[in-house]
């Protein structure tokens, strides 16, 4: 499935929800990226748990370093207008010195059901379980 970053469309397919995920991340663009976001948010991208503007700020600034992700949908779990999802993910962090550092873990998110019956993100954390080179 592709995905156009140029026109991301929310779903109410988690499996979906998961590749526009990706195409925001991938765009580096921060603004793109929190517009999964509801505004209450949680990320915990940055290894700390952020939310509103200060969460915003730290997507951005770490989005401009154009990391790369990829992430495989594992399952997801549905309550009502509550998703749990889980995915795999690695990830490539340019570093100013040219050598990038890698990541991998697995993903826990929080989603919930919007009015239109889309999913917005919730609650976003990754857990890293290694770095390697």
């Amino acid at each position: 499935m592709s995905i156009d970053p140029r026109d991301l469309k929310l779903t109410d397919d988690p499996v979906q929800q998961n590749e526009v995920f990706l195409a925001a991340f991938n765009t580096g663009d921060g603004a793109v990226f929190d517009s999964l976001y509801r505004d209450d948010a949680i990320s915990n991208l940055s290894g700390s748990p952020l939310t509103g503007a200060e969460r915003t700020r730290v997507i951005t600034e770490f989005l401009a370093q154009k990391p790369r992700l990829n992430a495989k949908f594992l399952n997801a779990y549905t309550a009502g207008d509550t998703l749990l999802i889980f995915v795999e993910y690695d990830m490539e962090v340019p570093q100013p010195d040219g050598d990038p550092v890698h990541m991998r873990g697995i993903c826990t998110d929080v989603l919930r059901r919007g009015e239109d019956g889309n999913w917005l993100m919730v609650i976003d954390r990754p857990v890293a379980e290694e770095e390697y080179a």
